[in-house]
């Protein structure tokens, strides 16, 4: 897949060969000030995809739209060729596309395992009437437990099953919301700053987590602003400068592209042969 992507023109708003989530159009100001304007982007089906940016230039409120969280002004997108633009947030996740938050939101007083199966899908036993017969609901709990358990374990979560999730560390609810996401089966993730906070060992844990998910078929969409972490493991890389698209492409290539440069990582973020350049003050977001 990497490289079908390396054979495409780096430009912004580049079609792809097999996009599973196309926008155009997107725009939410607040007040004045153009929070998103986004004229085209597609995202390629079964790939990581980083976001990239300074504080400030939207990504967060690109990521709120697309996801039903935030209503813009204007705008279309279709996810696996179905629009979802006008749908609320409940209506886009059984679509496929689900979140996480750079801001947990973990339910702390319920227990771990809890918190996952309030994520599984098309539950019998969350109707009135049929939560009154158990024969009805009773083998679907037991095959959300068992994939509850099975996702705990993939994140190193289970021994925390019968915790309250507020007892939780930081990094743990990164995991947490991240396998609880995985309940819904979704088709695509958006992981709003899953390292921040988190400690070098539980990060690198997240990055071979993120690869998995990739690997297994499902197309992430990263915001993140360890340059490290996006080098390491993404296929491409989306920058984001004042809401608006300014470059797209293959890790290295958007690394070492003057917009980039001058918008956001700073000439001691840039290449070997481009480090020479003046540099434009300190990075922001970094």
């Amino acid at each position: 897949m990497t490289e079908v992507l390396n054979a495409i023109p780096t430009v912004p708003g580049v079609p792809k060969p097999d996009p599973i989530l196309v926008v155009d159009g997107l725009h939410r100001a607040f007040g004045g000030l153009d929070a998103v304007a986004v004229e085209h982007l597609e995202v390629q089906r079964g790939c990581i995809t980083s976001l990239i940016g300074p504080n400030g230039a939207g990504k967060t409120t690109f990521f709120n739209c697309l996801t039903g969280f935030d209503r813009p002004q204007g705008g279309t997108w279709s996810f696996d060729g179905k629009p979802l633009h006008g749908r609320f947030a409940y209506q886009i996740a059984r679509r496929g596309l689900v979140r996480t938050f750079q801001l947990t939101k973990a339910l702390a007083r319920l227990t771990v395992t809890d918190n996952m199966l309030l994520a599984a899908r098309d539950n019998p036993g969350e109707r009135l009437y049929a939560s009154l017969i158990p024969a009805i609901w009773r083998d679907t709990e037991a095959r959300n437990r068992d994939r509850a358990r099975e996702l705990l374990d993939r994140f190193e979560l289970s021994h925390m099953a019968g915790e309250l999730a507020g007892t939780l560390s930081g990094g743990q609810r990164k995991l947490l919301e991240m396998a609880r996401a995985l309940m819904t089966d979704p088709s695509a993730i958006l992981l709003d700053e899953p390292m921040a906070g988190v400690n070098p060992r539980l990060a690198q844990s997240l990055a071979s987590h993120i690869q998995e998910l990739r690997d297994n078929g499902l197309t992430v969409i990263l915001i993140e602003h360890d340059m490290d972490v996006v080098m390491g493991i993404s296929d491409w890389v989306v920058c984001m400068a004042e809401g608006r698209v300014i470059s797209e492409g293959p890790p290295a290539t958007v690394r070492a592209d003057p917009a980039v440069i001058d918008a956001y990582l700073g000439a001691r973020h840039a290449p070997q042969e481009t480090s020479s350049r003046p540099d434009p003050g300190e990075p922001l977001g970094i």
